[in-house]
């Protein structure tokens, strides 16, 4: 069984969030903001959601503050922020840090599973994407410029 069903992640409200109820599931993993240029990703990520969740896709944002200051908000102004502004309805985490010494165990899986550019682990801004497919296996990783929508092709075929 991956490593990937072992993860707990925070959500907002502070309370675990079990992978393990992942199992199955095609899962789209994305480090959010709600002031950077990337933000309008939110309305791409949540038509995907809207289209293939009830075909076994989940979506997960985890908000980080580490690129620019882009995300200062409390959770409550996080949650309000996308719900108000992009019709969120999938999953957001309590925010997190996706590098450094205090970087989220679900980050250095991911980004252990599945190096960047040239081989390097760090996250380099928001809204970089990792996708992991039905068994745990994570089988992609996205820059921040890749569109969601550009994702549809590989999504419709992990989750065939």
């Amino acid at each position: 069984m991956s490593r990937f069903y072992s993860l707990v992640a925070k959500d907002m409200k502070g309370n675990n969030f079990s992978f393990e109820q992942l199992k199955g599931k095609v899962v789209l993993i994305v480090n959010v903001a709600s002031k950077c240029g990337f933000t309008p990703q939110y309305e791409g990520l949540e038509e995907l959601y809207k289209k293939y969740n009830p075909k076994g896709l989940e979506i997960i944002g985890f908000p980080c503050n580490q690129f620019g200051n882009q995300e200062p908000g409390s959770s409550d102004e996080i949650t309000q922020f996308c719900k108000l502004n992009y019709g969120v309805s999938f999953p957001i985490m309590s925010k997190i840090e996706v590098n450094g010494s205090k970087e989220d165990p679900v980050y250095a899986f991911l980004k252990g599973e599945k190096s960047g550019m040239l081989g390097l682990t760090r996250i380099k801004w928001n809204f970089e994407k990792f996708l992991v497919d039905k068994n745990g296996n994570v089988v992609e990783r996205y820059s921040s410029m890749t569109k969601p929508a550009s994702l549809e092709t590989k999504i419709q075929e992990l989750l065939k």
